[in-house]
């Protein structure tokens, strides 16, 4: 079964005006939505929530998508979103509860977030060419978004104090052939995963999870065997740092079959402004550099395909 796996997608702000003007399918170039359609599932960070309603939260950045923003999942074939992160309750209950609501009448499943806690810590279970993925996802922050009895959130996880006991217990009981954990961890703009980061994710694999893929960074970390510690961005409006080139990303084609993960290969990415395409050139070659030497450090191996992918040993 062949999972394509995106990171941080924010629909909001100049993406949700975007949205409201244009046509969906314009946001992203066509041979980028080419490989999401054809994966047999495919799983973002939905970094926003999808709704009407609400009124933003007095913090510095929040993020609400427009309707139309579910044409866009639709149209690059999203089976599967997690909205434990920190833009999820943006614009309060309200509107996390119309996003769920918006996401099921699209038939796209929703991790991570519910009107319980109970409901947000529940798996997906999606199925592919015979082969049954649980999907899980959690949240280090921010705290005061967690769900709770009976209080819409997200699922909270403190991962500073390594993998809770809820989440192992919820990869070790999941009833499918594959449990994919894709947690939203650490701060912004680090170019690595932080030592606790790298312990949870062990802990996670020692649970039973095939696969970890974490998001929060807004920049691509390093690959480990089964653990990609952060997808990066994939769609968004932000500002670029030049540094560590926010702008440069990767969209992630993993190979799972009864044995866990058999294959990883990474499509290199270049995020403009409200636009999505295959990086080209130097952006291309800078990303492969980036991935090769962030990979070296966690004892893994890149080598370029000549069609531009990255295939990770």
């Amino acid at each position: 079964m062949r999972l394509a796996l995106a990171g941080d997608t924010m629909l909001g702000r100049m993406v949700g005006e975007a949205l409201a003007e244009a046509p969906p399918e314009s946001l992203v170039a066509e041979d980028v939505a080419a490989l999401t359609r054809e994966a047999d599932l495919f799983v973002l960070n939905l970094e926003c929530c999808i709704a009407e309603q609400g009124y933003p939260r007095p913090k510095v950045f929040t993020f609400r998508a427009p309707p139309p923003a579910l044409d866009l999942l639709v149209h690059l074939g999203v089976d599967c979103v997690t909205l434990a992160n920190n833009h999820a309750l943006d614009y309060g209950p309200e509107a996390l509860l119309e996003t769920l609501d918006r996401l099921h009448a699209a038939e796209i499943a929703a991790v991570g977030a519910g009107a319980t806690v109970a409901e947000a810590r529940r798996a997906a279970v999606l199925e592919a060419e015979g082969f049954r993925l649980a999907v899980l996802g959690a949240s280090d922050h921010p705290e005061d978004f967690a769900a709770g009895p009976e209080r819409v959130g997200i699922a909270h996880a403190d991962f500073e104090n390594g993998a809770p006991a809820w989440l192992t217990d919820a990869v070790g009981t999941a009833v499918a052939d594959g449990v994919l954990v894709t947690p939203h961890w650490g701060p912004n703009m680090t170019p690595g995963p932080l030592p606790y980061v790298r312990t949870a994710a062990r802990e996670l694999q020692a649970a039973g999870a095939t696969l970890v893929a974490g998001h929060s960074a807004h920049v691509f970390h390093g690959i480990a065997p089964g653990i990609l510690f952060d997808l990066g961005d994939f769609l968004d409006d932000y500002a670029i740092d030049r540094t560590l080139r926010n702008d440069l990303g990767l969209l992630f084609l993993v190979s799972l079959g009864e044995g866990g993960v058999e294959a990883i290969e990474a499509v290199p990415l270049k995020l403009e402004y409200c636009f999505t395409r295959i990086a080209r050139g130097e952006d291309a070659r800078w990303i492969r550099r980036r991935l090769a030497q962030a990979c070296a450090e966690l004892g893994t191996t890149v080598e370029a395909e000549k069609d531009g992918r990255l295939v990770v040993r």
